[in-house]
């Protein structure tokens, strides 16, 4: 009888124990911060170090030996490509040229009345056959002096910026004589180095994302174009050549380049915080806040990134999990959510 009235006791203190305490048992659950899992594109990338190359790039040399009448273009000028350069003195060959083309212009009447006679038969056939000759050879001499008339006139192969140049106007310059660079800026080419175990995963197209020092800060992008067909025995590595945008002319061939290549992109990964992650022995767990309890939930990770881990099974986007006061938790704990914590995870 004793031992009942001593239960009927304890059992009616409860509820002041409680009230004592704070409240109902809800009251005791643990502080923790959260964030909620979100579904956010991730890059598989490897990274490389390469030099800068111009697309295009050549030395301008004039083909004939004569003065530099005139210079269409100065010092760092960009130019279409057939754009005249320089104009080299012509007079002679002018001259020479139209002399070609009145010859020519003379046999074409002479074979003409060749042709008719011969077919009268009032002309000879060897005369015919003279007449058809020395039109086709006054024909080939006008053709010669009008490729050398045009000769005179430098005209630039392909669209880019002109160079410092080696000469000024009035200059008697000889046949190939250095006269200035040509080089075509947009696009450029940056060749890097891969580790030869990543040969299976290159292809032509793969995005790449360039840096240099002279530019802190800015990513230039581009893509694969072609793969060297043989490793280097000596670094066991294999040369890849990318495109790169360079609409604003702002790289230059021979810069340094860090390249960061995307070997694959994964639309729709999850990252969490490293700091979520719960590890006991050999396996890697997190807390998932449901119906303001903690689940233990075992994860398997991915790619890991600065302070982030990919997690490839055990979640999902939109579960809620915790980022600190996991030494507090236990399977089924009660949980109160900080507001200031509660976050949607930072995109990468």
């Amino acid at each position: 009888m004793r031992i009942n009235t001593l239960a009927i006791l304890l059992l009616s203190l409860l509820p002041l124990a409680a009230l004592a305490q704070g409240g109902p048992p809800g009251g005791m659950a643990t502080a923790v911060e959260v964030i909620t899992v979100s579904a956010q594109a991730l890059d598989n990338t490897l990274d490389g170090v390469g030099t800068l190359i111009a697309e295009d790039a050549v030395v301008i040399r004039p083909e004939l030996a004569g003065l530099i009448a005139k210079m269409h273009v100065a010092d760092g000028a960009r130019v279409k490509a057939g754009q005249a350069l320089y104009s080299l003195e012509s007079s002679l060959l002018r001259a020479e040229h139209q002399e070609a083309v009145a010859n020519l212009d003379r046999s074409r009447r002479s074979y003409k009345r060749a042709e008719e006679l011969v077919a009268k038969q009032l002309l000879a056939r060897s005369e015919f056959d003279q007449a058809k000759a020395d039109l086709g050879v006054d024909k080939a001499r006008a053709d010669s002096a009008a490729i050398r008339l045009a000769k005179t006139t430098i005209r630039a192969p392909f669209a880019g910026v002109i160079g410092l140049q080696q000469v000024s106007l009035g200059d008697y310059v000889q046949v190939g004589q250095e006269m200035a660079n040509l080089v075509r800026l947009d696009p450029m080419r940056v060749d890097f180095q891969v580790p030869e175990n990543a040969l299976a995963k290159l292809a032509a197209g793969l995005p790449v994302r360039v840096q240099v020092d002279a530019f802190p800060g800015r990513t230039f992008t581009g893509k694969v174009i072609a793969i060297d067909p043989q490793i280097n025995p000596a670094t066991r590595s294999v040369l890849v050549r990318a495109s790169v945008g360079n609409a604003d002319n702002a790289l230059l061939p021979g810069l340094f380049a860090r390249v960061e290549l995307v070997l694959a992109q994964r639309a729709n990964a999850l990252l969490v915080p490293e700091r979520a992650l719960w590890p006991v022995g050999e396996k890697v767990f997190v807390f998932r806040v449901v119906d303001g309890k903690a689940q233990q939930v075992e994860v398997r990770t991915g790619e890991r990134l600065p302070g982030q881990v990919e997690i490839r099974s055990g979640l999902s986007a939109g579960d809620v999990i915790v980022t600190a006061g996991q030494p507090k938790l236990h399977e089924g704990a009660a949980v109160r959510v900080t507001p200031a914590s509660a976050q949607t995870a930072p995109a990468k």
